[in-house]
């Protein structure tokens, strides 16, 4: 149980945030994709019918792999009721959520604990995990503007960036690279840190979802 807790305590608090230590530093800071898992067959065995459980929505055998004591926030939220009542919810993105964090990679904090995504697991002591993101894939364009068939004005590839404030949620995301140049990226291929993790821990001999839990 103590080192439970303190993998908890490690995995469940966001990128430390230092300042000022901005996201766009004199050279482009990079965070290429990793991801643990195949170093441990029974974990990526375990990780594999998870994934095949999530595509195909099937919710009795997520939850038969969820600790019963899930976190799914950092307030109350917590249990397999909770966890239920979430996966069933019609306006809620979960089971995308967790395909998407799934899909991004991750390493182990200790042999009995994983957590994913890589972004999360990964991310870079001293860079701030609310003004900065990861571009999470390979030659990503820039655009010129929000409108998604506007002039590539440029290419990124696995760099962290600054998001910069947008007017409402879009396919789009504004950010500034580390060139100072400022444009717009597919959200797709924007995560930040604090975005939904997820947190394994192996009990007794099986691999548990402890915590599925986004935010600060």
């Amino acid at each position: 149980m103590v080192i439970l807790a303190m993998v908890l305590a490690v995995a469940l608090q966001a990128a430390p945030t230092l300042a000022p230590n901005p996201c766009a530093a004199p050279r482009p800071v990079r965070l290429l994709p990793v991801d643990q898992a195949a170093t441990q067959p029974d974990f990526f065995t375990f990780r594999a019918r998870l994934q095949s459980a999530i595509a195909r929505r099937d919710e009795a055998a997520v939850l038969a792999v969820a600790d019963p004591g899930i976190r799914t926030s950092f307030g109350a939220d917590e249990g397999l009721e909770t966890f239920r009542i979430k996966l069933r919810d019609p306006q809620a993105t979960l089971w995308a959520d967790l395909a998407t964090a799934l899909a991004l990679g991750g390493t182990f904090q200790s042999p009995d604990s994983f957590v994913a995504p890589y972004v999360f697991a990964a991310w870079p002591k001293g860079l701030d995990s609310f003004e900065c993101a990861a571009v999470t894939g390979d030659r990503v364009r820039v655009r010129a503007s929000a409108a998604p068939d506007s002039a590539v004005v440029g290419s990124v590839s696995y760099e962290i960036v600054q998001v910069l404030p947008a007017q409402r949620e879009s396919a789009m995301t504004p950010v500034r690279l580390a060139s100072g140049r400022t444009g717009f990226i597919a959200s797709a291929f924007v995560r930040s840190p604090i975005d939904y993790r997820a947190i394994f821990q192996k009990t007794a001999g099986q691999w548990r979802l402890r915590a599925f839990v986004a935010g600060d």
